[in-house]
């Protein structure tokens, strides 16, 4: 029998795969409902554009009450993603709706690239960087790209 939250989940997967958004992708891993593969794409006219992002989202049973454990598995460098990939809780809260499927988060997480909340910081040196020197932030984020692209 399947839960509601299963129910959900397989609702979004079908919209994944009719509708996707423009610059995301994301779909299950092997048997596994509650764990997701994604990809964003770098939203154009920010420093991560052309970039492609892997990233997992891991949900909970109770789903979409609280929303899914972001990691990216590409290198980031954003005021809003731990060192070691998670999306900030804190962030995660302020942008989350329980309406929101699998491909309104992507696209959420996408914005969230170009425009960072640099009050909640995961990264308090990406903060900083983000506040004072605009251009070594860019670099820095650039550094990403080039990461994400090479292992493609």
């Amino acid at each position: 029998m399947s839960t509601s939250s299963q129910l959900r989940l397989m609702r979004d997967l079908y919209r994944m795969e009719m509708d996707p958004p423009a610059g995301v992708s994301a779909c299950p891993s092997d048997d596994n409902l509650y764990l997701w593969n994604a990809v964003i794409m770098g939203p154009l006219g920010t420093p991560y554009e052309n970039g492609v992002f892997k990233l997992i989202l891991q949900f909970s049973q109770n789903y979409p009450a609280t929303p899914a454990l972001v990691r990216f598995t590409s290198k980031m460098f954003h005021p809003n993603i731990f060192s070691d990939g998670v999306v900030c809780k804190n962030t995660i809260a302020k942008i989350w709706n329980p309406e929101f499927d699998v491909a309104a988060i992507l696209v959420c997480l996408q914005a969230l690239l170009g425009e960072p909340y640099p009050d909640l910081p995961a990264d308090p040196i990406a903060a900083l960087i983000y506040l004072q020197d605009k251009r070594m932030y860019y670099n820095l984020v650039k550094e990403c790209v080039e990461l994400s692209l090479a292992k493609l």
